[in-house]
């Protein structure tokens, strides 16, 4: 606050308490609020647009297809946090000073791609199913019986930190302990995607090393399978999905990074660099995946089935395993 404002008006408990009942008086314009900044309202409302075309080209495409019930309802949940964390922007740009709205988007927007994670967690053991199980080092199954509980655990630990630190900040106490289970929770989420990246790299690596040695052979032989990859659109899912992944990690890095000064530190005072790296990265995460659509571009296998048909060669198998222990000597 700027020491040449005089005493507050009597009646308040400070200029802060004056700037909450009166955000309009010209006095405030250098009392800060719970941001270091003016919030952009062009900006602001201009993600909530976004997000919510985005949420509607989701559930739209859920209803004119009826297949993935459960990636929708992730990415639904997350876009939903995401609407809900820019109307609180919205809410303190006309008070910045009103808890309401900071606690509101805080919150939010700090749990909400956790849930777009979970969303893309979904998708490797369509995949693995797409190429061939035998391709991969471990069943289909097992990427989603790891990673979505991981995801759990990382979204579990954001909403209890961020409900304890909107107590204790509301109650006028420090919010440390909130804002460490918090990290520890955006932490444990950049921990999570790391793996993630790395298994998703592996296995693309044994496709590619184990076609250049059987050929054709390597690959699930299937009618759906040959026509899903064959398609263009199913390329540009996987592009997607990795520009997707990406985008959410490089904004996971960054919320550590922000939320480690406390929410007075240097980072949460810039509004330039959460645009960029909350604001953008989360929308790009987004769009990229309603243009190329799981559900559209898996087709069937969307809701967990595998394309491989009865009564191919006995080396296909549709558990996951298929040749994986004859092949271990040349895999990756």
């Amino acid at each position: 606050m700027s020491s040449s404002l005089p005493p507050a008006p009597a009646g308040y408990r400070g200029w802060f308490d004056f700037c909450f009942h009166n955000p309009n008086d010209a006095q405030c314009e250098d009392v800060p609020g719970f941001y270091g900044y003016a919030i952009s309202l062009p900006a602001n409302a201009t993600f909530l647009a976004l997000f919510s075309i985005s949420l509607l080209g989701f559930l739209g495409v859920y209803l004119a297809t009826r297949r993935g019930l459960v990636f929708t309802f992730a990415f639904a949940a997350g876009i939903i946090l995401e609407i809900l964390g820019y109307i609180g922007r919205i809410m303190s740009y006309k008070n910045r000073w009103d808890e309401n709205g900071f606690l509101m988007q805080i919150c939010c927007l700090t749990i909400a791609p956790a849930f777009l994670a979970a969303g893309i967690y979904l998708c490797l053991r369509r995949i693995v199913y797409a190429f061939g199980p035998e391709n991969s080092r471990i069943a289909p199954e097992t990427y989603t019986r790891f990673f979505i509980p991981c995801d759990v655990i990382s979204l579990i630990l954001q909403a209890v930190g961020g409900a304890m630190a909107s107590i204790a900040s509301h109650n006028h106490n420090s919010t440390q302990t909130g804002d460490n289970i918090m990290i520890a929770g955006l932490s444990f989420q950049v921990l999570t995607l790391l793996i993630f990246m790395a298994v998703s790299l592996n296995f693309a690596l044994r496709v590619v090393r184990r076609h250049r040695r059987l050929g054709a052979d390597a690959l699930d032989q299937s009618e759906e399978a040959r026509a899903i990859r064959r398609s263009f659109g199913f390329k540009g899912l996987l592009a997607a999905l990795t520009i997707a992944t990406i985008c959410i990690f490089w904004r996971s890095v960054f919320r550590v990074a922000e939320l480690s000064r406390g929410w007075d530190g240097p980072l949460m005072k810039r509004q330039d660099l959460f645009i960029g790296f909350e604001g953008v990265m989360i929308v790009v995460a987004c769009f990229v995946l309603n243009v190329f659509h799981p559900s559209i571009f898996f087709g069937s296998m969307m809701d967990g089935k595998s394309p491989r048909k009865a009564g191919e060669k006995p080396g296909s198998v549709s558990d996951g395993k298929g040749d994986l222990t004859s092949d271990r000597a040349g895999s990756v």
